[in-house]
Formats: structure tokens, C-alpha cells, sequence
């Protein structure tokens, strides 16, 4: 379904042709496509898997293939693989995430490619950048484990993978930031460049600040969960019916509005307690007390109370409750898709917009997640096949 678009699109008149699946190519794509780009997504005749992925991967489908057009095309045919070449050459940048050597075997590689189209973006998404790992598969919890993220995100002995595919989203992030560098360039030189993007580094780049932490004191940082917090005030509380408040206090001006504001004035008046320094030595015990004094309290009123005087809060929500956020609600936060697949295909649902305004607006859905083959015919005929010979290519099992 065409949606109209209000907010500016910057890449409009630009063609992506992507040959992606799960999560990483296509985010590069969906950023493309969110910003104005017309992102046709090359699918197998029996459609991207991730279509059908249940439980945790039920919503990597509708969530990344926004604003895209589908063409179903089988890349074992000949004349299937001819269609995919000829719609590669008509793009302005072409991205892939498939395993290195899977592009080469269908003439769909960078080398190939360019040849035909000098200025053609090419926008590789792999596990590792070449060099001694580049033959590995890897997915983001693979890269997670190798790269110190989960080290750093669970308890001592306990490597947990971060909550979300962070790896795959940053890393096709990554990848979209560098088609925008290299089509800045091919307005200068008249020539497209490769781009390469992946998980590994991603994991390594997320990973810097921590190797920095090491290169500058010489200790081994210790996992989020047990570090070496440099405030006092700064961690979950369980608090009235259990329910659950992350609650802040970070410089010594805060500290005194902390404690004004809940009636704290033996803790004010400690003279132990006066520096932040000084209340970091005193962590332990100083949130033992907190604990116990906060324990009766309402996460609701603390949060009013948080948000009146200015301090940092954060109530412990889970996914589901962000579709009722005031926040996302009031700002356009949130927009509908249709759903493609799956039990509820055709349903309107609510999906994430990309976090960022142009011109005050947020980048909205102009195109619902496709259905398979929607927009093969379309598709087809821009590059210039005739009525008869696309049918010809549905006769042959081509395309879809």
C-alpha cells in the first residue's frame, strides 16, 4: 500500500537493489529506503526465510522490509539470474549478505558489476572484513561471544548476549552510512566505490571504549553488572509490589535533590556522604540503606517525584509496553504496517520509525513490508521487459 510521505526524502530518485535476508542487509536497505530511496528486495521464488522465522525472529520480516518493493526471482535458472543482472545494473547501489563467493557465482559480485556500471555503490554485509576469519560463519551472537560484548553485558562467568540483534542492526547502519559517504564521492569523481560492513567489527567498534578503559588504567574491565560504578546512585530497586525502578543520582548537586526530595536529611547532613567520591566507597552500604528505605514506595510515585525535581529515572518496561510509551504515542513515534505474513497477514500493526527528524519529521512508512513477488511485474517492466516476455518469465518458473 502507497502511503503519501511529508517528511523530506533526501534519496529520492535513487535505486537500491538488495539481495539480503535476516536481519543485517536488510537494515542497510530499510535506512535507505526510509530516506527516500526506491529499494527493490530481490527474494527467492519461496520467499526471504525470515518470513516464516517464529518466536524471536517472528518480527524480523515486517521490522526491516519496510518502504521496499519485492521481486522473486530463482537465481539457479538462467534467465532468472540475466533478470537479477539486469536489475543490479540499473541500481545506484546494490546491497548483499550472503557468504563471501555467493555474489561471484551469479555474476553479481562488485567486480562484475562495475564493469557494467562504473557507478555502481556496492554495499557488502559479512561476518568479518577479510583477513584470516573472513571464511567463518558468523551471526550476532557468534560475534557477541568472540568480540567481549557478552563478557561485558553478564555477570562474571555468566556471557549473556546483548537483548536485541545489536550487531546485525549497527552493522547494516554501518553499511548504509558508508553507501552515503561513497555516493558523496561519486558525485565528485563519477565513480562508484565497494563498501564493506561487518559483524566482527561492528562487535570490536562497540567493544573500543572498554579497550580504552584497559589502555588507560591497566586493569581488566570487569562486566557491566559488576564494575566499578563511578557513582553511588545508579541501579535498579525493587520497590512496592515488587515492581521495579532504575533511579539516579550522579553528581553531588543531584545527591542533594535526591535527598530533599525524599525526605532524606540524615543522609544530606553525613559529612561521609558529602562527595560523590566519597559516597562510591561507601556504595554497598549506602545502597543497602536505600533499598530498605525505598522498598514501600510506589515505582509510580517515584517517578513523578523523579520527573518534578529533574532527576534521571527509568521504569523497567518490556517491549510490549512501549506501544502504550505517552512519549512515541504524542511524538509520531510509532506508524502502521500491514503485516505480509503469517497468522495475522493483513492485519495493521505498529511498528518503529528510524530515530531521526529531517526538517522536524519523522521518516514515516511509505510502502507496507511486501508481500512475495508484489512488485515483480512493475519492477520488470522498468528495466524495460515486455508484457509478453515477463510472462514468459513466470511461464518458466523465472520469477514470481
Amino acid at each position: 500500500m502507497n502511503k503519501p510521505a511529508t517528511a523530506p526524502q533526501p534519496l529520492a530518485g535513487l535505486r537500491v537493489v538488495e539481495f539480503t535476508h535476516m536481519v543485517m542487509g536488510p537494515t542497510c536497505g530499510m535506512m535507505l529506503a526510509d530516506m527516500g530511496a526506491e529499494a527493490i528486495k530481490i527474494e527467492p521464488i519461496d520467499g526471504d526465510r525470515t518470513r516464516r522465522l517464529l518466536g524471536a525472529g517472528a518480527g524480523f520480516f515486517p521490522m526491516f522490509n519496510r518502504n521496499k518493493k519485492s521481486v522473486a526471482i530463482d537465481l539457479r535458472r538462467p534467465h532468472g539470474v540475466e533478470v537479477a543482472r539486469r536489475l543490479a545494473a540499473s541500481a545506484d547501489i546494490v546491497a548483499e549478505n550472503f557468504k563471501p563467493g555467493t555474489m561471484g557465482k551469479y555474476g553479481l559480485d562488485y567486480a562484475a558489476l562495475s564493469q557494467v556500471n562504473p557507478r555502481l555503490i556496492y554495499v557488502s554485509h559479512k561476518g568479518f572484513l577479510p583477513g584470516p576469519y573472513d571464511h567463518r560463519t558468523a551471526l550476532d551472537e557468534v560475534v557477541q561471544m568472540m568480540g567481549g560484548l557478552a563478557y561485558m553485558t553478564g555477570r562474571p562467568g555468566d556471557p549473556l548476549r546483548a537483548g536485541t540483534s545489536v550487531n546485525d542492526i549497527m552493522g547494516g547502519m554501518f553499511g548504509a552510512i558508508g553507501a552515503l559517504g561513497a555516493l558523496i564521492q561519486r558525485g565528485i569523481t563519477g565513480r562508484g566505490m565497494e563498501v564493506q560492513s561487518a559483524l566482527f567489527e561492528n562487535n570490536v567498534f562497540l567493544m573500543g571504549q572498554h579497550m580504552l578503559q584497559y589502555a588507560m588504567t591497566g586493569k581488566h574491565p570487569a562486566p557491566m553488572p559488576a564494575r566499578d560504578n563511578p557513582w553511588a546512585v545508579y541501579d535498579v530497586f525493587t520497590v512496592k509490589d515488587g515492581e521495579q525502578i532504575f533511579l539516579c543520582a550522579v553528581s553531588d548537586p543531584q545527591w542533594l535533590t535526591f535527598c530533599d526530595a525524599l525526605g532524606f536529611d540524615d543522609l544530606k547532613a553525613d559529612p561521609a556522604l558529602v562527595t560523590n567520591n566519597q559516597r562510591v566507597e561507601r556504595r554497598p552500604a549506602l545502597l543497602a540503606t536505600l533499598r530498605e528505605r525505598l522498598k514501600d514506595r510506589s515505582a509510580e510515585e517515584l517517578s513523578a517525584l523523579f520527573e518534578r525535581v529533574g532527576l534521571p529515572f527509568a521504569p523497567i518496561r518490556k517491549p510490549e509496553d512501549l506501544y502504550d510509551d505517552p512519549h512515541l504515542l504524542a511524538t509520531g513515534g510509532l506508524a502502521d504496517v500491514r503485516l505480509p505474513d503469517g497468522e495475522k497477514a493483513g492485519q495493521s500493526v505498529k511498528t518503529t520509525l528510524f530515530p531521526i527528524t529531517l526538517e522536524g519529521e519523522r521518516l514515516g512508512v511509505r510502502l507496507d513490508p511486501p508481500h512475495l513477488g508484489e512488485h515483480t511485474r512493475e519492477v520488470l517492466g522498468s528495466i524495460g521487459y515486455a508484457t509478453s516476455e515477463i510472462e514468459a518469465l513466470y511461464g518458466e518458473g523465472a520469477v514470481a
